[in-house]
């Protein structure tokens, strides 16, 4: 009898001690939730322009906070999540990087969206060694149903190299690069050397003719350094081009590409992914796109492709988007934080920690990241995306406790500098490290 009271008295003292911490766990989080209205509500910075936010914690799989989370935002950069996930799903572990047909001492080619040739920033094969058995090269561009710019881009962009034209086989990145070293300035490849001329316009860089493929610089003002400018794609001038590279004739082909033929493989697709995520490269999330596209379809085509990747592997999204490109360019994109940390957990699932921590820029140490969000030890771990009056960040917080959050922070429309609200997001992401 004694030894019952005397375990009802300590399950009674249990409960009481349970019920008091749920209490002040309750009241601790409540007051959370508050600060984090406060910290994004209306009288906040956040209040004077158009902000998302979604917290989700990727062990409950539970959104732990919310703010606008299904309201549609431009998305700008953070789009590449979307178009690496698509490369996840569908592509192996590297890219294909011809399909071609040997015919006797020639060989008939086709793309595959493989952006690497010649373009610095990816891992080299040696497609001379490839070629050197054959004659004549026949290039045919007949599974391309693309155009080189996407959907809804900005015509003014087009000298700019983050604005460089899409192909189904691009070459040197499909930029020109103009060297200043010397006192008068080089342009390579070759193709183009007689391209570079002298103009009393009041320019600073490189600019290109928009609708040739003349360059012009003005030598009283030119700033000496390196650029990089877009040169206009055509299966004419690509065939020039590789003609020059590989020291033999391209000629150009109308074929279709048969069902049967050899692939030619490619470079490992974890060096493309880094390079696109960490720089956020949009020709790499281009041409990511478009080779998703060549396996699905052997054709390539960004409307049938991104329709079929929301059918089959994006049907449960918490919200239906408008996803229109592969790098974000396009401000016809539209997303929810909803649906950007819907994207985040499932590149999570399938894609160990390690590996995607360094895929990603890490704040304060790498790519997008380096200058911002610094700490001991690295806290945030997403893809930007910013663009005039729009700043978007996606990606993965670390906690105090050790505790993993995907996030999505969507800011649209605002009349500031991004650096001021990268100021202020950072306020908030610092109060989740410290305190969930």
């Amino acid at each position: 009898m004694k030894k019952y009271h005397m375990l009802k008295r300590i399950i009674t003292l249990f409960l009481l001690q349970l019920s008091i911490s749920l209490s002040l766990f309750g009241q601790s989080n409540s007051k959370i939730q508050k600060d984090l209205e406060q910290l994004l509500g209306a009288q906040s910075f956040f209040g004077h322009h158009q902000t998302g936010f979604a917290l989700y914690d990727l062990d409950e799989q539970d959104i732990k906070f919310e703010h606008n989370s299904h309201l549609s935002f431009i998305p700008a950069s953070t789009t590449k999540l979307f178009t690496f996930y698509a490369g996840l799903m569908v592509l192996g572990d590297s890219t294909k990087k011809l399909r071609y047909i040997p015919k006797g001492k020639d060989v008939l080619i086709w793309g595959t969206g493989d952006p690497s040739w010649h373009y610095k920033p990816l891992p080299q094969q040696d497609l001379n060694a490839f070629f050197s058995a054959f004659d004549k090269v026949y290039f045919s561009d007949d599974n391309w149903k693309e155009n080189p710019f996407g959907y809804g881009w900005q015509w003014d962009d087009y000298y700019y190299s983050y604005s460089a034209e899409r192909s189904p086989l691009p070459i040197y990145g499909n930029l020109v690069t103009v060297d200043s070293k010397n006192q008068a300035p080089k342009i390579s490849p070759k193709l183009f050397s007689k391209n570079l001329l002298v103009t009393s316009k009041e320019i600073k860089d490189i600019e290109r003719d928009f609708h040739s493929n003349n360059f012009y610089y003005n030598p009283q003002i030119y700033r000496k350094q390196e650029s990089k400018v877009p040169f206009i794609t055509s299966p004419e001038t690509f065939a020039l081009l590789a003609s020059e590279a590989l020291g033999k004739e391209v000629i150009l082909s109308k074929e279709k590409l048969p069902e049967e033929h050899f692939i030619l493989k490619g470079i490992p697709l974890d060096s493309l992914y880094r390079e696109m995520l960490h720089e956020s490269d949009n020709f790499l999330a281009e041409q990511l796109l478009l080779m998703v596209s060549d396996e699905l379809f052997m054709e390539m085509n960004d409307a049938e492709t991104i329709e079929y990747l929301l059918e089959n592997f994006l049907f449960d999204l918490p919200d239906q988007p408008q996803w229109v490109d592969g790098s974000g360019l396009s401000r016809h994109n539209l997303f929810t934080p909803s649906d950007m940390v819907s994207i985040a957990e499932k590149i999570y699932r399938i894609v160990p920690d390690t590996t995607l921590f360094r895929l990603l820029p890490q704040g304060g140490r790498t790519g997008t990241l380096k200058n911002a969000y610094r700490a001991p030890t690295p806290y945030v771990f997403a893809k930007t995306g910013t663009m005039s009056n729009n700043h978007c960040l996606v990606g993965f917080l670390k906690t105090h406790k050790n505790k993993l959050y995907a996030f999505a922070f969507m800011n649209n429309n605002y009349p500031y500098k991004a650096k001021e609200v990268i100021s202020e997001m950072e306020k908030v992401l610092l109060y989740i490290r410290d305190n969930f």
